[in-house]
């Protein structure tokens, strides 16, 4: 007491003050002598310590004096302690963690696998998978869309998981949920990813039974997780067949900033290639985004990523209408900004937390019809993790709240004056708890529960969420999860009427999966129920009194994966089939039907291949889609959906050229999506009134472009790393 009175009247007195402490340092390694970054570090009865960096090293100062227990711990590992003398003289420390036998780790496997946590239960595709798939254009939802559990929708072009419609896969940057994670566009236009690949150090995605970090989301989930510091200042620099694009990153010691841009007209390249649309304005956009990233402390990080989008174009679509074109024209403003920080706390704790704000700003105008859309929203998010709770489990706590604004201007005919403005707020909470945990050397799991409340809907949900994983052999693995999972109806309902409520699904999943010698084979069944689906009547879609919750609906299908890396040199391929049963009834559907967007059975196969002596790496996709459903209009006596369109077939190469341009690294790329040019059909648009024959007059929805045609050159200036073209590019 005597000590605090003293020290008290120095600094009030504006005396310095100096306290003798002790500097303990080092390094925490495995038993192999590999560096274990992330392990927490502290002295016993204290509040001193600190967290390994990315080579396991610590430094952290104490006060104290005497004897005093050191103690070091990680999930997956035993905890170790060590008895420490602190006199003020620097202490270093070599620390060894022993792991726990097959604990539950945090193995990513790049092609995906199914196990107990979302990282190894999930497929996972890293920046070059989704930068040199065929087919894909560097676009992270065609690149997953390889994937069993997908049906790809070409004309859309967004993820469709296991029986779900594209709302039901949510995107999470850095653990917060991103509103608008595709580009505008239109019916018939395929979509694009807002966020290039390179932004990201790993993607995951979940295709169903995800952790209860996250919600939102009845079908599955895509994580994507940015770098941290750039590992080195250079400068990019892009000229392509479609857009220009330039890049400066600078890296400091603790420090990187990253700033792009890319300026996209397709004008002279609908111009040059046949096109099966009519372009008045062909597309064009600006992307601009700002990235910073700085490490706070030993371990801390911060990062703010910004960026804003605006594109544009007009498009003539053919209509079964006497006109026998649809002009529909697409302006579209999209800013969005995400700040996240990450930090060990004391004690084994460690904190994650992150804001985003998005606003995003569309304007369409179909023939006389204008239509304006305005989306404005704020998400807040924090995680506490201690990992070293005890050697066989850990917990996670958390809540995530959200306020939101959608306001709409439509405008059935731009020669009246009639303007409707619907319109709706929403501020959700959610709160979470999960633990990862360890029965046995071959049982691990995790269980966590999630509940949210939507003032618009005026309810709660509660989402219980289980998973056990059993290691069946050293290379192989049993594993099983069951879950609930909440989502608010979709904007576009919520402005007819808000007054709805949860829609709700149910996930089991059951998978097996082999790996060894970089060979895999995941094999997974599922089965998902729907409940509380919203429904409207399909003749008047406007009027909020025919709408409800009553629709319902099952999923249910296995899915099959096999990744060889090893077979062939120089080879990597991976085989994908989905089999894929499915009814519901939800929007206008008067019965329970397939709904158009889902293939009962799906395959891909995708393969890369490189060849050392041309510094060549050579891709290609094979892609088949059995026949879609759809609603014949004119056969209504062979009852709802009936219809069945051809089936989806699509071959796509690439090829990736390393050589040196004024002596920088240079990649030149050339792709041809649909090399063969099969038109596949993707529907039929139906005119509103019957010929005088009775019958109604159709016209099939295709692709834009028989094939499409990528010609890039990517020039990387880098003065300390210039590259080795000699190497598979990584």
């Amino acid at each position: 007491m005597k000590r605090l009175l003293y020290l008290f009247f120095f600094l009030l007195a504006g005396l310095p003050v100096q306290a003798q402490t002790t500097t303990l340092s080092g390094t925490v390694r495995d038993a192999a002598g590999q560096p274990l970054p992330g392990v927490n570090v502290f002295l016993k009865t204290t509040f001193d310590g600190a967290s390994t960096d990315s080579v396991g090293r610590f430094r952290f100062d104490t006060p104290v004096r005497g004897s005093y227990v050191l103690q070091a711990s990680l999930l997956g590992f035993i905890t170790t302690e060590r008895a420490v003398e602190l006199t003020g003289q620097p202490l270093p420390l070599t620390l060894v963690l022993k792991s726990e036998p097959h604990a539950l780790g945090s193995v990513v496997i790049t092609a995906g696998a199914f196990e107990a946590s979302d990282e190894h239960r999930s497929a996972a595709l890293n920046t070059r998978d989704v930068q040199t798939t065929a087919g894909a254009l560097a676009d992270v939802a065609a690149a997953f869309n390889t994937l069993p559990g997908t049906t790809r929708v070409g004309e859309d072009g967004m993820l469709f998981v296991r029986g779900g419609a594209a709302s039901e896969t949510k995107t999470y940057l850095d653990g917060l949920p991103v509103q608008n994670p595709y580009n505008a566009t239109v019916a018939a236009v395929p979509a694009r990813g807002r966020f290039a690949p390179t932004l990201f150090k790993g993607t995951v995605f979940s295709t169903g039974g995800y952790s209860a970090l996250y919600g939102q989301a009845l079908s599955g989930v895509l994580l994507l997780n940015s770098t941290d510091l750039a590992p080195e200042t250079q400068t990019g620099l892009s000229a392509t067949s479609v857009f220009l694009g330039a890049s400066r990153t600078k890296r400091w010691e603790r420090t990187s900033l990253a700033v792009t841009a890319d300026y996209t007209n397709l004008t002279p390249y609908t111009g040059l290639l046949p096109q099966n649309v009519r372009w008045d304005q062909a597309p064009r956009g600006l992307a601009i985004s700002v990235s910073l990233h700085h490490r706070t402390g030993q371990a801390g990080m911060l990062k703010v990523y910004g960026t804003w989008t605006s594109q544009q174009f007009r498009i003539g679509q053919p209509s079964p209408e006497p006109a026998g074109t649809q002009t529909v024209g697409l302006r579209n403003g999209n800013g969005y900004l995400n700040t996240t920080f990450r930090s060990p706390l004391r004690r084994g704790w460690s904190l994650q937390t992150g804001l985003a704000l998005s606003r995003d700003n569309q304007q369409l105008r179909p023939d006389s019809v204008r239509l304006r859309t305005l989306e404005q929203a704020v998400v807040g998010r924090v995680v506490l993790i201690n990992d070293s709770a005890a050697t066989r489990w850990n917990v996670k706590v958390g809540a995530e709240v959200l306020a939101q604004q959608v306001r709409q201007q439509v405008q059935p005919n731009v020669a009246e004056a009639t303007v409707y403005r619907p319109a709706f707020s929403e501020q959700r909470a959610a709160g979470f708890v999960e633990s990862d945990f360890q029965l046995t050397n071959r049982l691990a799991g995790r269980v966590g529960a999630r509940t949210e409340y939507s003032a618009v809907l005026r309810r709660w949900n509660s989402a219980p969420r289980v998973a056990l994983a059993y290691q069946t052999s050293g290379n192989s693995s049993v594993s099983g999860a069951y879950g609930r999972f909440y989502q608010n109806p979709d904007n576009a309902l919520l402005l007819v009427q808000p007054r709805l409520r949860f829609e709700q699904a149910t996930h089991a999943v059951l998978t097996y999966q082999y790996t060894h010698d970089r060979q895999l084979l995941q094999v997974e069944a599922y089965h998902k129920t729907y409940r509380h689906l919203t429904r409207f009547e399909g003749s008047a879609p406007r009027n909020p009194l025919g709408y409800d919750n009553g629709g319902s609906g099952y999923a249910r299908g296995l899915d099959v994966l096999w990744r060889d890396r090893k077979t062939v040199k120089n080879l990597e391929y991976y085989i994908s089939y989905g089999f894929l049963d499915t009814r519901r009834q939800y929007r206008h559907d008067p019965v329970a039907a397939v709904p158009t967007f889902a293939a009962r059975h799906s395959v891909s196969v995708v393969g890369k291949y490189w060849v050392g002596g041309l510094h060549t790496l050579l891709g290609a996709t094979a892609s088949y889609g059995s026949p879609r459903r759809y609603h014949d209009l004119n056969q209504p006596e062979a009852g709802y959906n009936q219809g069945r369109l051809p089936s989806y077939q699509e071959l796509s190469l690439n090829a990736s050229y390393i050589t040196r341009l004024l002596g920088h690294y240079t990649v030149v790329h050339a792709a041809v999506n649909n090399v063969l040019g099969r038109p596949n059909v993707f529907g039929y648009r139906y005119a509103t009134q019957p010929a005088a024959d009775g019958q109604f007059n159709r016209v099939a929805i295709g692709p834009t472009a028989p094939r499409m045609v990528f010609l890039g050159v990517f020039i990387s200036i880098n003065k300390k790393s210039p590259g080795d073209v000699n190497e598979r590019p990584e």
